[in-house]
């Protein structure tokens, strides 16, 4: 099952079922307001989000996938359009415009660093020390707070480049959300955006290298488990936009990853509280050239298959 969060105007945040076909079915209800939600029914509950989704359709009888008017609450029937689509909802975010937002308002996102191969030869050749190395050899991998919602961008939102950066990149990733008991519940894509410069001046400075506002987008979905055959067997590719031209394109697979999900799950949760519905972005394959920074007006579009493509503007802050 493929679920997104979207805006209606007049109306607010949305939960929709994304089809074969990319329809988008709206299975918003009062004790399911977004998809975090649906997730935390589904596990009081003791059964799969699809029953939860099921129960919620019957409830509203929707005769058919967007006729929004039937749905509870709906309000002024005026702003619901018909017809809606992943491809429709995939515009920038506009009060006045039906817009995606992003997919799980998450209490926390975590990070993953040095857990592809290719990530860690290219930043040893940044480094004077060995600490990407010894990272990624280690028997603890790098572990990292993120963002909370206030930091976290959807889909066509606008990422940030530090003002104290020269030197900010794109970190396209593959990233898992935490149920229950350390349950992967889902998968959505992550851009973990980066002020290189200031993490390589000093270790010590990963924090303000990681974190600030526009540091994490996430979206356009969330892909839940029983539609994935291979976590670990996605291509992954990335290009970064410049004036409608492709300034960089990379691609990995995830095959190529050094770290079970489970492993960086277990290390995280040591001695640590995490919420429900918490974010875990794996760490990126995809390495951009030093001289190639974002730069203002820039548009960095991840993509898997399946999962969508989530596409984000560059602003300077």
């Amino acid at each position: 099952m493929k679920l997104i969060q979207f805006h209606l105007p007049n109306l607010g945040k949305r939960v929709g079922i994304v089809t074969r076909d990319e329809e988008v079915i709206d299975v918003t209800s009062k004790e399911s307001p977004g998809v975090l939600e649906v997730l935390e029914l589904a596990d009081r509950e003791q059964v799969s989000i699809g029953v939860i989704l099921a129960d919620i359709q019957e409830k509203v009888a929707t005769p058919s996938p967007i006729q929004l008017g039937t749905l509870p609450d709906a309000g002024n029937a005026a702003t619901e359009p018909e017809g809606l689509t992943l491809k429709k909802l995939d515009v920038a975010p506009d009060e006045n415009t039906p817009h995606l937002l992003f997919p799980i308002d998450s209490p926390e996102v975590w990070g993953c660093g040095v857990t592809y191969k290719r990530s860690a030869d290219m930043r040893d050749d940044d480094s004077e020390q060995d600490i990407y190395s010894r990272v990624y050899y280690a028997d603890r991998p790098e572990i990292f707070f993120k963002a909370t919602p206030a930091r976290c961008v959807g889909p066509n939102g606008f990422i940030g480049i530090r003002s104290d950066s020269t030197l900010t990149a794109t970190e396209p990733e593959l990233a898992y959300i935490l149920g229950r008991d350390s349950e992967i519940i889902g998968y959505t894509l992550c851009n973990d955006v980066s002020a290189w410069d200031i993490e390589r001046d000093n270790p010590l400075y990963l924090p303000q290298s990681k974190v600030f506002y526009g540091c994490c987008a996430l979206g356009p979905m969330l892909v839940t488990p029983s539609e994935i055959d291979d976590p670990y067997n996605l291509d992954m590719q990335c290009t970064v936009l410049r004036d409608g031209d492709t300034l960089y394109q990379g691609e990995v697979n995830t095959s190529q990853i050094n770290w079970k999900f489970e492993e960086l799950t277990e290390f995280l949760m040591r001695d640590n509280p995490i919420p429900f519905g918490t974010v875990v972005s794996t760490g990126t394959g995809i390495i951009v050239p030093n001289d190639l920074p974002l730069a203002a007006g820039d548009v960095v579009q991840i993509e898997i298959d399946g999962f969508g493509t989530l596409s984000n503007p560059v602003k300077q802050l």
